[in-house]
């Protein structure tokens, strides 16, 4: 796992070539801890920042094949690289390192860019091919490991954090309003729009190529779904259970692949605990494994975090994570996620991945995906429910099953019919919409956007954030089971661009811990979608299969336990007897007058409203997203780089 930056073109000499990307490379520093590189030619460069995994003595970056013609920067981890390195020896092939780089190198030379179908893994890499004066940039599958790039006097300059990209002359930190309005209504910009105007993100799934016919950015891979009403084919429940564990139990094998000890983080959950049930035998050392607890009931999963630790024998710990932790680290969380978030979710899994770097681990298995993959979310449930609903809209028993959804939240009990109706739809909605499934968290979201400004009101006048979802949809998707419409909208965008980065690789990476995922091989991911949909939602009962493959793996009330999503405590957070210096400082109309973005009396209400601990969604979405948007402008656009109690370090540049 490591940080690269890079370049392509003619318009820097090659002294001011390497100043640049030392600079570049130097904003990543986090990432790679462990050694650093530069490689310049005439038309293009890479700059590395190291974080060492496999291949401990010989896997440099950048690293060139035998001659010298090619040359690769990569960021991520192949996890088939050794059956990849077995099949090409065999054609002749020989290598000089142990590293999984190399292999990449050799397979593309082998292959060509269709060496991207072969590779199992989660990264983001460029290769310069010399001779052919081309470079090839991708990024894996589902979009775990993030690449951004923009334009600059005629070159292309690429990087895994934006931060290093506004290291290069003349590429600014401006912000883009509409990615903010995207924020405010799909909780992160739909790539390759990012929060920076100029700076675009490969998306997931995609490469790019850059030669002297400019650049071209193209799609190898997709999720997709059987056809509504299609023959799922043969669909045996036990056969299809061993099937998927033998399937998973292989994907967290070659994620257990590493030259240091493997841990796992263990929430307590079905996913996270399935995760450490299989990478247990794995683990010949013992396997180590992390979680994050809570002061307040409703967040706290410690109990069932006790009961795995007891029934699989690891080696545990736990860090707590109070009100004044995420506040103290909620500064820097911006400054590492690049862009304002509407939640504190990502700060406790910033002050996770701080403790598993101070036990001196840099690998941890997660149980993301699994949610997305196997239709694990209350949305899927309550699609189905408002779908129903629609059916007889003038029915007043079919909303009362809304009262079975999100079982944490137990003021839904007590509602009526028509206020269950009212709260989530259901009634005269357009089922034929391809967003159905999405729209009540989508309009929930946006209701925050009552604070912004006048100006900013006037800029985005006409704008939908949505219809850039619309237009990335594939031409296959009306055809589609809705569950699986839905399944597709969580998996691709919300998955990749908000808990895959501001919660996952930006958290992990900002004390060098690498995250891996068994759930999202690509292998899981297609053979669920081949699934029926009844198999993954089972009436009320999510991830039907899954629950039934693993049945013998975990304790009966852990595999029984319903889905209860990762949340933290939210403005409450901020607004105690210590409230930070910086939310008085970011709420206060110079701040917000200078930004523009939001209207300070509305935002001075806001706030002595929150400060009297509301729980509604839209204030506590519009009070975190103002003051991360108020952070973001702060950290750079004005060029502070904030440690973990909210004081200024240093500047951006």
């Amino acid at each position: 796992m490591c940080g690269i930056v890079g370049y392509f073109g003619q318009g820097m000499a090659s002294d001011e070539a390497v100043i640049v990307l030392q600079r570049m490379s130097h904003a990543l520093r986090h990432r790679g801890p462990d050694e650093s590189g530069i490689y310049t030619d005439v038309r293009a460069g890479f700059g590395h920042r190291r974080l060492s995994i496999v291949g401990l003595a010989d896997g440099q970056q950048p690293m060139r094949n035998g001659d010298g013609s090619l040359w690769i920067s990569f960021n991520g981890e192949i996890f088939n690289h050794v059956e990849i390195r077995r099949s090409l020896e065999a054609k002749g092939h020989r290598f000089r390192t142990a590293s999984d780089t190399e292999v990449i190198l050799h397979l593309y030379q082998e292959k060509g860019d269709a060496c991207l179908d072969a590779l199992n893994g989660d990264f983001a890499f460029a290769i310069w091919d010399g001779r052919r004066e081309r470079m090839l940039i991708a990024r894996d599958r589902m979009g775990v490991r993030p690449l951004f790039y923009a334009q600059r006097r005629g070159m292309v300059f690429f990087a895994s954090e934006i931060k290093a990209l506004l290291q290069v002359p003349g590429i600014d930190a401006a912000i883009d309003p509409f990615a903010l309005d995207q924020v405010f209504t799909c909780w992160a910009p739909v790539p390759p729009r990012t929060m920076f105007k100029g700076v675009s993100e490969l998306p997931a799934g995609h490469f790019m190529v850059l030669d002297g016919s400019g650049l071209s950015v193209r799609q190898y891979w997709d999720l997709s779904f059987p056809p509504d009403g299609e023959d799922f084919g043969r669909q045996d429940e036990s056969e299809i259970a061993d099937e998927l564990l033998a399937l998973l139990d292989d994907a967290t094998a070659i994620r257990m692949r590493a030259d240091v000890p493997v841990g796992a983080y263990l929430s307590g959950g079905l996913d996270s605990s399935i995760t450490c049930a299989l990478a247990k035998p794995y683990a010949a050392a013992g396997l180590r494994t992390f979680s994050v607890t809570f002061d307040t009931a409703e967040h706290d999963e410690s109990p069932f975090q006790e009961q795995m630790v007891s029934a699989l024998g690891t080696w545990h710990s736990a860090v707590a994570c109070g009100a004044e932790d995420i506040a103290g680290a909620f500064p820097s969380v911006i400054s590492h996620t690049e862009k304002p978030v509407i939640r504190t979710a990502p700060a406790p899994l910033h002050t996770l991945s701080r403790h598993v770097h101070d036990a001196g681990m840099k690998v941890v298995l997660t149980g993301e995906g699994a949610d997305e993959v196997f239709a694990g979310y209350d949305i899927f449930k309550e699609a189905g429910v408002r779908r129903f609903c629609a059916r007889q809209p003038a029915s007043r028993r079919r909303p009362l099953l809304f009262s079975r959804l999100y079982p944490y939240l137990p003021g839904l009990t007590q509602q009526t019919p028509e206020s269950l109706a009212a709260f989530f739809g259901g009634r005269g909605e357009d089922v034929a919409d391809p967003l159905f499934s999405h729209r009540p968290r989508f309009r929930s979201t946006a209701a925050a956007k009552i604070f912004f400004s006048g100006d900013l009101r006037k800029t985005l006048a006409g704008y939908d954030a949505t219809d850039e979802i619309v237009a990335r949809l594939p031409g296959d998707f009306a055809r589609w089971h809705p569950q699986h419409q839905a399944q597709y909208l969580e998996t691709k965008f919300l998955l990749p661009d908000y808990i895959l980065s501001s919660q996952g690789d930006r958290m992990a990476m900002a004390h060098g811990v690498e995250g891996r995922f068994p759930f999202l091989d690509h292998r899981v991911v297609e053979y669920a979608a081949r699934l029926a949909p009844s198999l993954k939602l089972k009436g009320f009962v999510e991830k039907h299969i899954l629950r039934r493959a693993v049945a013998g793996l975990l304790p009966p009330s852990i595999a029984r336990r319903t889905k209860q999503p990762y949340r933290a405590p939210d403005s409450r957070s901020f607004l105690s007897a210590r409230e930070p210096d910086y939310v008085r400082r970011s709420f206060s109309p110079q701040a917000l007058d200078e930004t523009g973005l939001f209207n300070p009396a509305a935002a001075a209400k806001l706030l002595e409203k929150c400060r009297r601990q509301t729980d509604g969604f839209r204030d506590n979405a519009a009070f975190v997203g103002i003051l991360s948007t108020q952070l973001w402008h702060r950290t750079f656009t004005q060029g502070s780089i904030f440690n973990d109690d909210g004081r200024i370090l240093t500047a951006v540049n």
